[in-house]
């Protein structure tokens, strides 16, 4: 068992965008993870390069001892590691962008974990993620993997089914609409407990108890509360009403495909193609800073871009926005605030240290945890974390309501998976009939010919061998 007396945090994605508000986590946690290194690692070196140097201005800008360097390979940054942090897109944000804007040509909404789109990404990007967590398994066996690849569930699910890595799955979409909720009825999070069921990015809210005291009937009855859980006017509160769930943002991609594919049409883009335009922009100024030595100009940089992209959330399918329209942007410190998935990585990390023993949603296997589903499919669900220890805390069965989309969405992420280590062209179209998002076959192979281009002859065995799941450029 491991005992944590060592110092080393490593990302696996260390030039994403996300790397240096991780940095940010970590480095405010140091002292209940006994961490003082953490170890970047990308295989883009010039973006490493400026993510590396953004996080050692954020320790220096917030204060700590933190040290921050890049690896040169995978597995130095692993090596010796107690927790591994992944982080990873495979194809960029360009591959992001190009997955949906392919969805959206085909007649379906663009986005990168429901849909077309997220089962490119899932395709890709589950061989890599199984090969990284058995290098974690070999050269740190002791370590967690701490997992934020998208698509989040699924990917934890695979590394879980054919690795012996320790892995949790983390989000920040359940904790945040905890928080919206708690805000919209004046209270404070810790005076909530919210009943959440589901999987990554297909979770409900079915239950808000305010100090001991059942309120979800007096959120459901007011619209105005409603309207206070989500940056954007996603859902009809009739149907919310109707479903008696309080659904999390990603529901919108199932309950009004048509209504984000309009939006999208109208907008021209998606939110891919969006963030690339923020991403290009905010690295052109992070090296202008940078370079001239102003590691002040460049946090204050990043956190402008924060807010851009943070008060832009899901606007662009709701209502066909944009994150370039003028008053878009939060006005907040995006470091300090009090949710987020840098936030919800360094709470699972303290707890699983034994520093800060808390109950807080994961990915995770079920065990036996929600009734009706395997012990091994990994769900998204409250769980009691302590060291070394992740304990689903058991719950009731899914409603009627949401059970059958559960189920086909599970069952769509083994056939994803299977299709993603095979390589079996099929395989892919099965799991595009199986997706709820999707449920035909005809369209399937001229999606997937749009996602990856084509690939073999048009007979009844389209692939000859297994197919690369590569990134298909416009």
């Amino acid at each position: 068992m491991s005992t944590y007396t060592g110092r080393k945090v490593a990302l696996i994605g260390g030039g994403s965008v996300r790397a240096p508000l991780v940095v940010y986590g970590v480095n405010e946690v140091s002292e209940a993870l006994g961490a003082g290194e953490m170890v970047l690692y990308d295989p883009d070196a010039d973006r490493l390069q400026i993510m590396v140097a953004l996080g050692q201005a954020i320790v220096t800008e917030f204060g700590g001892s933190l040290q921050v360097r890049g690896a040169t390979s995978l597995e130095e940054a692993i090596e010796g590691s107690h927790f591994v942090l992944s982080s990873i897109r495979v194809g960029g944000i360009a591959g992001r962008a190009s997955d949906e804007l392919a969805a959206i040509d085909k007649g379906y909404s663009g986005q990168e974990t429901t849909g077309p789109a997220g089962i490119a990404m899932a395709l890709r990007t589950v061989p890599i993620a199984i090969a990284q967590a058995r290098l974690v398994e070999r050269l740190s066996p002791d370590a967690w993997l701490v997992n934020f690849t998208n698509p989040a569930g699924l990917v934890t699910q695979a590394v879980s089914t054919h690795t012996r890595a320790r892995i949790v799955g983390i989000c920040d979409t359940p904790t945040e609409l905890f928080h919206n909720i708690a805000h919209a009825l004046g209270a404070g999070s810790d005076e909530l407990e919210c009943d959440y069921v589901g999987l990554n990015h297909l979770g409900w809210v079915r239950s808000v108890r305010w100090r001991g005291e059942e309120v979800i009937d007096r959120l459901l009855g007011d619209n105005a509360l409603l309207r206070k859980l989500y940056l954007a006017p996603l859902f009809d509160f009739k149907m919310i009403r109707t479903l008696r769930l309080i659904p999390t943002e990603y529901l919108f991609f199932y309950y009004e495909r048509q209504r984000a594919l309009t939006n999208q049409r109208a907008q021209g883009s998606s939110r891919g193609t969006e963030i690339e335009k923020l991403n290009h922009a905010l690295v052109g100024a992070l090296k202008s800073h940078l370079g001239k030595g102003d590691g002040h100009g460049a946090v204050q940089a990043y956190a402008a871009y924060l807010n851009q992209r943070s008060g832009s959330y899901m606007k662009l399918e709701a209502e066909a926005g944009s994150a370039f329209d003028e008053g878009m942007s939060l006005q907040v410190d995006p470091f300090r605030v009090s949710s987020g998935y840098h936030r919800i990585a360094m709470d699972v990390m303290s707890a699983l240290t034994g520093a800060k023993p808390a109950k807080i949603v994961v990915n995770t296997l079920n065990q036996g945890a929600m009734p009706s589903l395997p012990d091994e499919d990994v769900v998204e669900i409250a769980s009691d974390i302590s060291r070394d220890s992740i304990i689903p805390c058991p719950t009731q069965a899914l409603p009627d309501a949401v059970q059958g989309l559960v189920r086909s969405v599970k069952a769509y992420e083994r056939a994803a998976i299977e299709a993603a280590l095979s390589g079996d062209w099929l395989t892919a179209r099965k799991a595009m009939l199986i997706h709820p998002a999707i449920g035909e076959w005809t369209p399937s192979e001229d999606l997937l010919q749009g996602l990856f281009g084509h690939c073999g002859d048009d007979g009844d065995n389209p692939c000859q061998g297994p197919v690369h799941w590569h990134v298909a450029r416009p």
